[in-house]
Formats: structure tokens, C-alpha cells, sequence
């Protein structure tokens, strides 16, 4: 599918703008929150705190699975919302996209049972996850994933992406998404890490608070009309750095860590008004973040200000029985979690033993019934902010730029501003189309991979049912180049039935021998798709089998050209010298293929830079903030040592088919203090023959501390435009806040001293007086 009509997004904006549902001002909706509470019996008031899964009340034999088609089975769902006064139902059936249609004749129904059939007649809150656009609903515009966004540093993307997902998220009938991770992608093992948006805590914040607005809207009334959804921050806090790297596992992060990389994201989404957020499944320093205090009321309750709901994720109450051990039944799992600020419990299944241990939790005054006060006026706010009690579910007719091609255009343009040029010797790219060219490897060829988890199903495995209208990379290729030009033999390829790192060889003797006919070989290799625990992995490095096909084919002496399609960046060391050029695509959505054919053969100039670090080896686990004794030159004398710095690409890497130059970085003022604004311009060139944009990055350095200071750190960035000959000059705001680090006490300090601050190749130095 190729996109090529320009689209000025204040255009789209306006289109999405819908009727607006009732949205109550501040007092009116407490007014009408205390007048619910003060009507309802406790028990109402624990069913609102419930949520359920849909399988739940579906036609299937048990409660985890239904029949097929879905229907609703009547006496579950009376059973859930009039008898147990349930508030709340996520997710999809089957683990399967739905249409709109069929979406809204599902929550219709429920919402009929909720507001006419039970006493209280408030409105169920439905929920999903849609990460990268409307992940359940067959026909909704696939966005590229988070750390895809992340790549375009582009921020206004992920406003974008918001705002079409909010609108599509209506167009499904459903107004709360578990969106947006906002977990530190520090550990790249980690099989979430494509959920984030990297490494870096302020890159993370930037564009966490633009998909926070482009869900929720620029005010706290935007909410309740009829394109806008509530958002849920994940996970909070600190899950994403286990020790051994695997899902659900525990972590050791020191206060002082957690407070200045992971907890600054979640604090700017908050501040950007988010409406809920999700807690951290696992484990910190011993303690598990369900049951902790501590984090969920004394630091994001309190300190935070937070208001809004906090939900668990899948089961994490019943986990701290049957997988923590830190209580002795369910009934003591329920007493911990909500007496340490869980508003709702994600049940997902049995829902009456969560109902039942919580009413006589209350009873027995284990629990007091002023926690469940303020954990049910949370949820009726966000319901009432959100306009359910009026419009309990919005209907697919109302929303006619579902699915369209502006909404496609913008992906189109996400995964094109995002995809990294790494390397490129002897400016082997772009290419000629009257070259001929090899394409292989496991990951040319299908939709599922350049979507990744998340996408029409929890790991991604029905994708290709849903997404025949779309290119692969192959067949983006094939139209860009013509069909004679492109040849194709996978040499490896994925076992879909199985788990996602199963695979085997697939005509690999007769891709090799395809490789010594071409001029050029696009090798695509990486991942097939995962999420969560399934993702786990043991080995950092790509595949035996993949590392092998592209070790024969730079055999060839034919130019590899190697394309990167994976959640996380697999090693590559063992044949990375050989290639020519290095491409990573990420996981780019439905439209990643036409935006990598456009950028292989000139129409689009690349200009995307990695988020992370990509990592050489496996035990070569390093940050680019990493601390000076990690990266240290060789100390002569008697035990002469070092410390060997040695990523594949740093973050921040990225080339584009023009050329930049930097120059004249300069402050406006050589010192500062407390209350003063620095203003920091740099002058940016276009040194090449032909139009490209480029991220300007400015990092700075604190070059003495108290604490060890980090080596660099990224302080602010914008993307501009350039011409061939062009110049502008970039300006950035600093205060000596952004300077600072959290100390041994867990308080923000900026010391007195010299910063080093660089853009490009420029560094120049201030001095900080307090």
C-alpha cells in the first residue's frame, strides 16, 4: 500500500473531533460520586472494584475459554453484574479480534444488564490492551510499536498514535486502554522491551506524556467526549529490569535508582493528567509491588498526588498466595493488596472469591470500609469523567475515519521517521531499481513479525489472518522494484505453531545459491513475536540458525545488506563486519514495509535513532548513562586492567543518505544558579545533496559529584528538517533541575561544579553556583 497524498494533521485532528458526552465539572462530579457512594451497600461497593475477564460470562464450557462465535451467555452475566455487582470487564474472547460492530453488540449487552438491570444502574467500564493501535479490533490502524515511535524521536507520533487509537478505541465501543508503558527499557533480554520507549528516562517522559494527551486529550474536560478513552500507565514501578531478565521476575533496584530513571516517566504522565494506572507484577528488594504500601499509597497516592484508579494487572493478587508466598490464602492476598492502595483487582476468573474474601475483610474490620470509600470514588469518577453514565457504549456508525486512510498515513509516516540506518559503507544505499536482488530470511515475508505482540492477539500469532491487504517487506519490495528484479528464498524460517524462537531451515542450500546470482542481498532477520512471559529468553545472540544463514551468505562475497525486525536487539557480533549495511526496522505495524521499500530505494531519506543501546554480546549488558568506571582506558603499572566499553551501536546512533554538520554550540550565559534559564542554541547544517531530517540531540555530563556521576546523560532533543545547504539553529531550555541527580538521602540535588554539555560533535562548558 503506498501513501503519498500529503496530510496536515490539524486536518485529521479536526475529523476526529465527535460529539461531546456530558462531562461533569470537578464539584458536580464530586457531588455525584458521594451521592452513588452513600446509596450503595458495600457489597455494590466491592463488585466496582472487581474486574473480570469476557470469557468469564461467554458461551464456553469453563470460564477460560468460549464458544465460538462468542455470545454472551444471559445467567453469567447476571450472575457477574447483578449478583456480584461486577464494574468492571477487559480483554477479548479467544484471544481474537473482534469487528466494531461485533464489539459493540457485546459491551451493548452488558451495559443493558448494568445500567437497567441492577440496583445501583452504574455502567460497566470496559478495557484493553492497545499499545499500537486497537489491538483486538479486526480493521483498526496498526501503529508501529512503542519503541519504534521511540526511534523517530519525533514526539508528535505519539501524540498521534494516541489520538487515532483513542478514536478507533470508541469506534470499538471501549473507552479505558492499558496504555502507555512507561517501564525503563534498560535491560534488553527483557521481553517487553518493545512495549517501552527505551532506555532513556526523559525520552520516555517526552513522549509518554504526548501519548497521555493524544489519549486523553490536552485538558482534564477532554476526556469525556466521545473520541477521547482514559489512559493506564504500566508498570509501576521498576519491572522491567529483573535481575535475570525474564518476565515477572524479581528485581534489586536501589531507591535512589528507582526514584531518578523509573519513577520520572510515571511522575510526567501523571502531571500530564493520566487517569489510571497499572501496578508492576513483580518484585522489588524482596517486596512484592502488589502488596506494597509504601510504593502504591505512601509514594504515588501521596507524594504523587495521584487520583485516579489503580488497577492490578492479570491475577497479581491471587499471585501473592500461590506464587509469592507472602500470604497464607487468598483471603490474606486480598487483605495485603488492598490495604497497600489497589483500587481494582483484575480477578480475572474466579471473581467470587475476590468478592467474597474482600466483603468479609471489611466485615471483620481487617480491612476498614474507608479504603474501599476511596478506592470505589476513583472508579466512579473516571466512569463519570468518561461520560458512561450517559453514553454507557458509543456506537461504530458515529465514527466514519475509522480505519482510514489518513489514520493510515500517519503510521505510514511513524514507522518511516523511526526506521535506523546504522551503517551504510561505500554508500550502498540506497538502491538502483534495475538491481537485482536477493530477498531472504525468516522475517521478510510476514506481517506477523513487523507487528510483534499485542497485534490482533496476546502474542501476535493470528496476525496474518487480519492483515492480507497490507505489504510484507517482500511485497513492498516486489512494487517498489518490480517484481523481475526481487527474488525470494526464506533459508530459515519460523515454526508458527510452536513457540516464537522455534524454527527451522527452509530451502537454506538453495538460498545460498540464490545469494552468488544477485547484486544485493536484503537479509531479514530477528524474532518472531512474543510478549510477556512467553518472551522469555536464555541467549541474547540471534538464532544458531539465522547467525549461520547470514554467515554463508557474507560468504558469497555478494553485498549483504541486513535488516533488522525484532522486539529487542539480538547480537549480531558474529557476521555484523561482514555486512555492508545495517538496517533496523524495529517492529514498524502494517505499514513498516512499504515505509523500509520507500527508504532502501531513496524516496524516503532515513532519519530515525536507536532508543537503547545495542548490546555486542550477551554478558556486554551496558546503558549509554553508564558510570565512568565502567568504560575505562588501561592502568599501567604493575595490574594493568580495563573496562571495555563496547556496544554494537550506541544510543542515539543513526545515519541518514545526506550529511549534518554541527557548529556553534554556545549557552547564554558561562554560569548559572538556582532560579536562572539557560538558553542552549546550536547551529545545524545540511552538508549533503539532498533533503533529510535529523534529531538534535544535547546530553550533558556532570563532570564531578558527589555520587559518580553518569557519563553522559540526554537532556533534551528536537527533529528538524534541512535542505542541502540549509541551516538552522536549534534552542533548548535548561534550568539546574535538569541538571540534577538523586542523591544517597533520595533527594534531587544539583551540585555546584562544572557541566559539560555536547550536541553532534560540539562541547561546551557551564559552571553551576548554588
Amino acid at each position: 500500500m503506498k501513501h503519498s497524498t500529503p496530510l496536515i494533521i490539524t486536518l485529521l485532528l479536526t475529523a476526529l473531533m465527535g460529539f461531546t458526552a456530558c462531562s461533569s465539572a470537578p464539584n458536580e462530579t464530586d457531588e455525584r460520586v458521594e451521592k452513588l457512594l452513600s446509596e450503595m451497600t458495600l457489597e455494590e461497593k466491592v463488585g466496582q472494584m472487581t474486574q473480570i475477564t469476557l470469557d468469564v460470562i461467554g458461551n464456553g464450557e469453563t470460564v477460560f475459554n468460549s464458544g465460538f462465535p462468542f455470545e454472551l451467555d444471559t445467567a453469567r452475566l447476571r450472575k457477574a453484574l447483578v449478583d456480584y455487582h461486577v464494574g468492571s470487564v477487559l480483554n477479548t474472547t479467544n484471544n481474537y479480534a473482534m469487528t466494531p460492530e461485533q464489539w459493540y453488540g457485546i459491551i451493548y449487552q452488558i451495559q443493558e444488564v448494568a445500567t437497567k438491570q441492577t440496583k445501583s444502574k452504574i455502567p460497566v467500564i470496559y478495557g484493553v490492551d492497545a499499545i499500537h493501535g486497537v489491538t483486538y479490533t479486526d480493521g483498526a490502524t496498526m501503529f508501529p510499536q512503542q519503541i519504534t515511535v521511540a526511534a523517530s524521536f519525533n514526539p508528535q507520533h505519539a501524540y498521534t498514535m494516541g489520538a487515532v487509537t483513542a478514536y478507533e478505541m470508541r469506534a470499538s465501543g471501549i473507552p479505558w486502554n492499558f496504555s502507555p508503558v512507561l517501564d525503563l527499557g534498560a535491560d534488553p533480554r527483557f521481553s517487553r522491551q518493545f512495549e517501552g520507549f527505551g532506555e532513556d528516562p526523559y525520552l520516555i517522559s517526552v513522549l509518554g506524556e504526548q501519548l497521555v494527551k493524544g489519549y486523553e486529550g490536552m485538558t482534564p474536560d477532554s476526556i469525556g467526549t466521545s473520541t477521547k478513552v482514559a489512559s493506564c500507565l504500566k508498570h509501576f514501578l521498576g519491572y522491567s529490569v529483573p535481575v535475570s531478565g525474564k518476565d515477572r521476575t524479581p528485581a534489586y533496584i536501589p531507591d535512589n535508582i528507582l526514584r531518578e530513571y523509573h519513577l520520572e516517566p510515571f511522575k510526567k504522565a501523571i502531571e500530564a493528567g493520566a487517569s489510571s494506572l497499572m501496578v508492576n507484577s513483580g518484585i522489588i528488594n524482596g517486596v512484592t509491588v502488589h502488596a506494597s504500601y509504601d510504593l502504591l499509597t505512601t509514594l504515588l497516592k501521596e507524594e504523587l498526588g495521584f487520583k485516579g484508579v489503580v488497577v492490578t494487572d492479570w491475577n497479581d493478587i491471587i499471585n501473592l498466595h500461590t506464587r509469592d508466598k507472602i500470604a497464607g490464602s487468598n483471603k490474606e492476598a486480598v487483605k495485603l493488596a488492598i490495604n497497600a492502595g489497589i483500587d481494582m483487582s483484575m480477578v480475572p476468573y474466579h471473581y467470587e472469591d475476590f468478592f467474597n474474601d474482600l466483603v468479609a475483610l471489611v466485615k471483620e474490620g481487617e480491612v476498614k470500609e474507608s479504603r474501599i470509600d476511596d478506592a470505589v470514588r476513583r472508579i466512579l469518577t473516571l466512569k463519570i469523567r468518561l461520560g458512561l453514565f450517559e453514553t454507557p457504549v458509543t456506537h461504530y456508525a458515529d465514527y466514519p475515519e475509522f480505519g482510514s486512510e489518513k489514520s493510515a498515513k500517519l503510521a505510514y509516516d511513524a514507522a518511516a521517521d523511526a526506521i535506523t540506518l546504522l551503517k551504510n559503507e561505500e554508500n550502498i544505499l540506497p538502491l538502483s531499481k534495475d538491481l537485482r536482488v536477493l530477498v531472504t530470511g525468516p522475517n521478510a515475508n510476514s506481517m506477523r513479525t513487523m507487528n510483534g505482540g499485542w497485534s490482533y492477539s496476546w502474542q501476535g500469532e493470528k496476525t496474518d489472518q487480519f492483515t492480507e491487504e497490507f505489504n510484507t517487506f517482500l511485497e513492498a519490495i516486489q512494487l517498489e522494484a518490480g517484481a523481475g528484479k526481487v527474488s525470494y528464498v526464506p533459508g530459515v524460517s519460523y515454526n508458527h505453531a510452536g513457540k516464537y524462537y522455534e524454527e527451522y531451515e527452509d530451502r537454506f542450500n538453495e538460498a545460498i545459491a540464490a545469494a552468488r546470482s544477485v547484486d544485493r542481498i536484503l537479509l531479514f532477520v530477528g524474532e518472531n513475536t512474543y510478549t510477556e512471559k512467553p518472551g522469555d529468553l536464555n541467549d541474547l545472540t540471534l538464532s544458531p540458525l539465522q547467525t549461520r544463514l547470514a554467515q554463508e551468505l557474507v560468504k558469497t562475497g555478494k553485498p549483504v545488506i541486513l535488516i533488522l525486525n525484532q522486539g529487542r536487539p539480538r547480537t549480531i557480533a558474529s557476521f555484523e563486519a561482514g555486512t555492508k549495511a545495517v538496517i533496523n526496522t524495529y517492529l514498524p505495524g502494517n505499514f513498516g514495509g512499504d515505509a523500509l521499500a520507500d527508504i532502501l530505494y531513496g524516496e524516503v531519506n532515513p532519519s530515525g535513532k536507536l532508543p537503547y543501546t545495542y548490546p555486542s554480546y550477551p554478558n556486554s549488558i551496558v546503558n549509554y548513562y553508564h558510570k565512568p568506571s565502567e568504560e575505562q582506558n588501561p592502568s599501567p603499572g604493575a595490574y594493568n586492567y580495563e573496562s571495555d566499553y563496547n556496544p554494537q551501536f550506541e544510543f542515539g546512533d543513526g545515519l541518514s543518505y545526506t550529511s549534518f554538520g554541527y557548529s556553534n554550540l554556545k549557552a547564554s550565559a558561562s554560569t548559572f544558579g538556582p532560579s536562572d534559564k539557560l538558553t542552549i542554541s546550536v547551529d545545524v547544517s545540511n552538508t549533503g545533496d539532498r533533503a533529510g531530517k535529523e534529531a538534535v540531540l544535547l546530553f550533558s555530563s556532570d563532570l564531578y559529584a558527589s555520587m559518580t556521576p553518569d557519563v553522559k546523560r540526554l537532556r533534551r532533543f528536537d527533529k528538524i528538517s534541512l535542505n542541502p545547504g540549509e541551516t538552522k539553529t536549534v534552542e533548548f531550555t535548561l534550568t539546574a533541575a535538569d541538571l540534577a541527580f538523586v542523591d544517597s538521602s533520595d533527594k534531587w540535588v544539583t551540585e555546584a561544579g562544572e557541566f559539560e554539555l555536547m550536541a553532534g560533535d560540539q562541547k561546551i562548558t557551564i559552571t553551576y553556583n548554588n
